[in-house]
Order: structure tokens, then C-alpha cells, then sequence
């Protein structure tokens, strides 16, 4: 059994960027300890360090999965005293990790004061249990530190739902005979009720009730989103929803594209909660963009399952704009991660790529001669090169933005006559109006992109014979 390499260890204070810095520090942060276990693989990809080769990785280096958990964990403002990559040859039912890893960690762990101690891998209950009883100290897996970061970032009724949601669902899974109340029993109704049901079974019975009550409140926020959608559809304003990995810059671009101020940082997860705003591009079209919350590896499920209704956005969206950290050396992976979670909501950017337009944003954290390499490669694979933080490529991102939804729209010319000014007001709300003429007796010609269904409701408005598309 191979020991820790002291050298993977870092102490927070010295070597571990202070990424809670910011967050509420009233009371004394907890003292954290980050593993990340490494299960063998057979042939482990070698570190190459930075390489715009790294655009195409599928898998992901070690040390930059343990800088991801690093930052997950300074997400919630803990202090993280050590962290390092843990090896494990032969995982363990009960531990995870061999007897003499988990008796080497509980060395380091009570020497330097840990608090509590996140394992970036899920952990089934009985291994939190006893890794707990080991170390004395709380143990939290990847799932349960998603789900805290969440919890401290919700923000609307809707948000918080999500969350609860998941965190009952969660819950329940671990409602395991850690507590020696769980093993009392409660008697039943009447003198010969018997022994009646163990605490455990009165606790889940309770959490299960819990969700099925939140369950119904969600449902509710489901249907009207789904109004609000409808209303939306009657406005002549198409949906761009920006989705991509957590700390891509998605929010910098939305503030950049709207103008708005939405919270953006350095920081995993630093938004959560979807946010929609009206931008008129260059040639005067008019979309509704919506920010929504970042993608991560190994998201838990039945996070996915509670942010449904929110992600529904992203289903409905006439575009979508994939944003990619592309200074990042696992943007390959983080793109994976992202289409992984896409297929699941139902958007397989292999057959509807047409819909989804690749964003490469941070360009300018590149050097001169990386970035040309990264212009020339997302020429060849359509995707656009962006720096949200300066500018960059913002001009041409609008345009092509324009040109997708356009190609999606009919090119329509049609005359007007001159008691048809209702129907001009309408085709200038519910179009793209492109260019018009009008003649010496007071007949307009209109030149125009308008979307299928607009063009039928506009004929039904109107009557007579239907006008055909170009």
C-alpha cells in the first residue's frame, strides 16, 4: 500500500490559491482537508501540461480534478489546510480507501486540527460512516459539497425549492444507523399496537413526505414557466440560452452581451440562479438571453432531476451558446461534461448542432502564438473566439448570433396597401423587417424574415390568398 506523497499535501496558507476570500467571515471558517481519489487506471494519460492539444482531452488529469475540488470547496469559504491526491489500488466496500491509507490520513487529519474532510468521489453511507468514525471528523463527498454550495448560492423561492429537493432526496440515501435514537421504536396505536415502526423508518417516512410536498410546489413553477414561455412565444423575440461548465465566463458575457450586473467572479458556482434580459443586436433583431446555471463533472443526479424545470429554458431555446473556458487545459473534458448533460435534458448537440453555437471565451488569457493555433482550429470546427473580459470577438458574436437565427427565419417580400396599417404595426412586432418602399399611390412593399408560424398567423390575420416564403 503506497503511502500519501507529502508533496501532493499543500498547506491552504501557503500554496492553495484563497479563492473564499470575499465571503462572510464573521465566524472562524472550518478547518478542511481536500482528497481526491485516484482508482487505478490501466493506462493513466501523462500530465502535458498547458497545449491548445488539450482542446481535444476526454479525460481528466489528476491534479487539475484535485484544483477543481480545491475550488469547490473555497467556494463555500472553508479554510483548506492540506489537499492532496489520495492513490487507491483496490477500493474498499467499507472505507473506500485501504486500512493503512485511512490509519496515514487520520495522522495528518488530527495534526493539523481538520475539521472536516472532502473526498472528491461519492461515497455510499456506510463508507461516510465509518470514514467519520475513523477520523473524527465530519466527512463530505463531492455530492454533499455540490449540494452545500448550492444551498448557500440559491436565491429565489424557486432556487431554494431546487435545492431543498435535492438535498432531501440526498438525505435519505443516508439515513443510516450512524445514531443510536435511530434504533428506538415508537409504540402503535391501541393497548395491542405491537412495537410500532423503528425511528429510521419514522425519519424517512418524514423526509419522503417532505419531497413529495416539494415536488408538488415545483410542479407548480413548471407550469408557469410554461405560461411564461407561451407569452413569449407570441412576441416576436427568439431565446439564446448561455450554458457551459461552471466558471467559463458565462455570466461575464451575459453582462457584456445585456449590459446587465449579474454577479460574476473567478469562482465556482458564483451564480446559480437563471436570469433572462432583452438584447437588440446590430441589425436591430431583438432576443431574449438567459443565463443559466453552470454545468460540473459528475453532476450529481438528482441535482439535474431538482433544476429540470430551470433547464427547460434550455430546451426551448431557438440557440443555444455553448461557452467554453478555452484557457482552461481541461476545456476538452469540460466540453464532454457539458454535452453529457445536455443529452440527458435531451439536446444531442451530435444531431442538432445546428442549434448549438460553440463559444471559446478567455482568448485573451492565451499567448500570441496559442491563441492564433486556437483561432485557426475553432475556424475549422465553426466555433468563435471571444474575451468577454475585453472585448474581443464580441462584434463578430453578435453577427453570427444574427445570422443563426435569421437562417432559421423566411425571407418574405409582400405589398401592403394603404388601409393595411394594422398589419404593418404587426409585421414591424412580430418581424424582421429588412426594408420598405412605399409607391405614389400609397402601397407599401415590405421586405422581411419572419418564422414559419409567424408567417401562418400573419396570412390568418390577414385572409386571401396565403404569402409564400422565398
Amino acid at each position: 500500500m503506497r503511502s500519501v506523497d507529502p508533496n501532493k499535501l499543500k498547506s491552504g496558507s501557503k500554496d492553495t490559491p484563497q479563492k473564499g476570500k470575499g465571503l462572510d467571515t464573521r465566524l472562524a471558517p472550518t478547518r478542511a482537508m481536500v482528497l481526491c481519489p485516484i482508482l487505478r487506471r490501466a493506462a493513466p494519460r501523462p500530465s502535458t501540461g498547458p497545449s491548445p492539444a488539450s482542446l481535444a482531452a476526454e479525460t481528466r488529469d489528476d491534479h487539475a480534478r484535485l484544483a477543481e475540488a480545491v475550488g469547490l470547496a473555497h467556494a463555500i469559504g472553508l479554510d483548506v489546510a492540506n489537499s492532496g491526491t489520495v492513490p487507491v489500488a483496490r477500493p474498499q466496500p467499507g472505507t473506500l480507501f485501504g486500512r493503512g491509507k485511512v490509519e496515514e490520513l487520520k495522522g495528518i487529519i488530527a495534526a493539523e486540527g481538520v475539521e472536516l474532510v472532502i473526498v472528491d468521489h461519492a461515497l455510499a453511507p456506510v463508507q461516510q460512516r465509518n470514514l467519520e468514525k475513523a477520523w473524527k471528523a465530519k466527512v463530505l463527498d463531492r455530492t454533499g459539497l455540490i449540494l452545500e454550495i448550492f444551498g448557500e448560492r440559491a436565491q429565489t423561492r424557486e432556487g431554494r425549492l431546487q435545492v431543498e429537493l435535492a438535498h432531501l432526496t440526498y438525505q435519505k440515501s443516508r439515513l443510516v444507523r450512524s445514531w443510536t435514537h435511530l434504533e428506538r421504536q415508537r409504540g402503535g396505536v391501541g393497548f395491542l399496537g405491537g412495537p410500532g415502526e423503528t425511528q429510521i423508518e419514522a425519519d424517512r417516512r418524514a423526509l419522503q413526505e417532505k419531497i413529495v410536498r416539494i415536488r408538488r410546489e415545483l410542479d407548480q413553477v413548471k407550469r408557469t414557466r410554461a405560461l411564461h414561455r407561451e407569452g413569449r412565444k407570441r412576441v416576436p423575440y427568439p431565446t439564446v440560452a448561455l450554458v457551459g461548465y461552471t466558471n467559463a465566463g458565462k455570466s461575464t458575457l451575459f453582462n457584456a452581451l445585456t449590459g446587465a450586473a449579474v454577479e460574476a467572479k473567478d469562482q465556482l458556482f458564483a451564480t446559480l440562479d437563471p436570469t433572462m434580459r432583452e438584447v437588440s443586436l446590430p441589425q436591430g433583431t431583438k432576443v431574449i438571453l438567459s443565463d443559466t446555471v453552470g454545468f460540473i463533472s459528475n453532476l450529481p443526479t438528482n441535482l439535474i432531476a431538482a433544476f429540470r424545470a430551470t433547464l427547460e429554458e434550455v430546451l426551448e431555446a431557438d440557440l443555444i451558446l455553448h461557452v467554453r473556458d478555452i484557457s482552461s487545459d481541461e476545456s476538452g473534458a469540460q466540453r464532454d461534461d457539458v454535452e453529457h448533460v445536455l443529452k440527458e435534458l435531451g439536446v444531442d448537440t451530435a444531431t442538432d448542432d445546428n442549434r448549438v453555437l460553440e463559444i471559446w471565451n478567455k482568448i485573451d488569457l492565451l499567448d500570441a502564438e496559442d491563441a492564433v493555433e486556437v483561432r485557426n482550429m475553432a475556424a475549422r470546427k465553426g466555433a468563435l473566439c471571444v474575451s468577454a473580459v475585453t472585448g474581443t470577438g464580441m462584434e463578430a458574436l453578435c453577427a453570427m448570433i444574427e445570422d443563426r437565427l435569421n437562417d432559421k427565419a423566411k425571407l418574405v417580400t409582400l405589398t401592403l396597401e394603404p388601409d393595411e396599417g394594422a398589419l404593418m404595426s404587426w409585421l414591424h412586432d412580430n418581424a424582421h423587417v429588412l426594408d420598405t418602399r412605399t409607391d405614389e399611390y400609397g402601397s407599401t412593399t415590405i421586405e422581411l424574415r419572419i418564422s414559419r408560424e409567424k408567417l401562418e398567423r400573419f396570412n390568418r390575420r390577414r385572409g386571401g390568398a396565403p404569402v409564400a416564403a422565398e
